[in-house]
């Protein structure tokens, strides 16, 4: 599993890194029931901060893609590929109503057109 960051953005490292995984959790590799990489040895590989990657696992785990147990670590749940694959169109949809200037209020009335 590939994740990849820059340091020179503007978006915070840890939502870089959960982004990063749901793309990876979106095409199925790692698969349902699977591990991601210990927090320790991710941050390493990376060179960002152990919480940083804790804080990312905790979203995800927020977000119902992964499964976060003591001694266990983090692990896919079945299923997270479909949730992981909105969440980043989700992600996506935000950043750009932000560039746009559209308010959340706004962006959500449009939403509920759409749903409706």
């Amino acid at each position: 599993m590939l994740v990849q960051i820059d340091p020179s953005s503007t978006v915070p490292l840890f939502e870089q890194v959960a982004a990063s995984l749901r793309r990876s959790l979106a095409d199925g590799k790692p698969a349902p029931g699977q591990q991601l990489p210990p927090a320790r040895e991710l941050a390493a590989a990376l060179e960002i901060n152990v919480h940083t990657v804790l804080r990312a696992y905790a979203l995800l785990r927020d977000e119902g893609l992964i499964d976060l147990r003591r001694r266990r670590g983090a692990v896919v749940i079945g299923g997270a590929s479909n949730r992981a694959r909105l969440a980043e169109l989700a992600e996506d949809l935000v950043r750009e109503a932000k560039r746009a200037g559209v308010g959340l209020d706004e962006l959500t009335g449009v939403l509920k057109e759409k749903y409706s």
